[in-house]
């Protein structure tokens, strides 16, 4: 039984696609900040992890002691109030607060975690970014740390896809496209905005029918490449 790791898993994207996984047959950790509420809800191990804590990603390392990892899942994210990231109102408390959860977190819990992925006959690294981290896609301005802190995850997902190539590792990075989550209450009145079961599952196929030689690449939701 493949094992996969999920962060974020107590609400959202994250939840749901911890419930894909058990679903799938994976050996599901399921981890989040707060362990209380939907999470308990899921047919797997539940465990405490803060992202944007190193020394909670240290505990949870020896949690999983020298365990093979086949799927890490790096789906938890923050968005601030979008009156709170304007030109005008962006402070570096909002700006840490966000870079230490999307961008910082992810990177130190995969550093961590390597050896246990690197125990996989088929490992494989998934990333939850957005396309407001697309540089090239950029026409709105606006939302600069959120914005900042997914185009900074998008360039450590590329190195890490170039430096993990050789060894077998398949890095995707997503965008949910808009679902509605906790992270944004605006877009639950966007007509486009779909339910986060939905946004889970497909991109669980878009995960999985990626290899190596498109590791690195960053997918829609609904299958297509997008611009860095």
């Amino acid at each position: 039984m493949p094992t996969a790791v999920v962060t974020g898993a107590n609400s959202g994207i994250g939840h749901e696609f911890a419930r894909v996984l058990v679903e799938s047959g994976y050996n599901v950790i399921a981890t989040d900040k707060d362990t209380s509420g939907t999470i308990q809800s899921l047919s797997c191990e539940v465990v405490g992890l803060d992202v944007a804590s190193p020394d909670s990603i240290r505990e949870f390392k020896k949690h999983m002691a020298d365990q093979p990892i086949d799927l890490l899942l790096n789906i938890a994210g923050v968005m601030s109030p979008r009156e709170r990231d304007t030109l005008e109102t962006v402070d570096s408390s909002v700006l840490s607060r966000t870079f230490s959860i999307n961008t910082f977190g992810p990177l130190l819990l995969t550093q961590a975690l390597l050896p246990n992925v690197l125990k996989s006959k088929q490992p494989r690294l998934g990333f939850m970014s957005s396309r407001v981290g697309s540089i090239a896609d950029n026409s709105t301005g606006g939302s600069y740390a959120y914005r900042a802190s997914k185009a900074a995850l998008n360039s450590v997902c590329k190195s890490l896809a170039v430096e993990l190539q050789h060894k077998g590792v398949i890095v995707v990075v997503m965008h949910p496209g808009y679902t509605k989550t906790g992270i944004d209450p605006a877009v639950h009145n966007m007509a486009e905005a779909v339910e986060p079961r939905e946004a889970a599952s497909k991109l669980w196929d878009v995960l999985m029918s990626k290899g190596i030689s498109e590791t690195g690449k960053f997918w829609h939701r609904e299958g297509y490449e997008l611009p860095w």
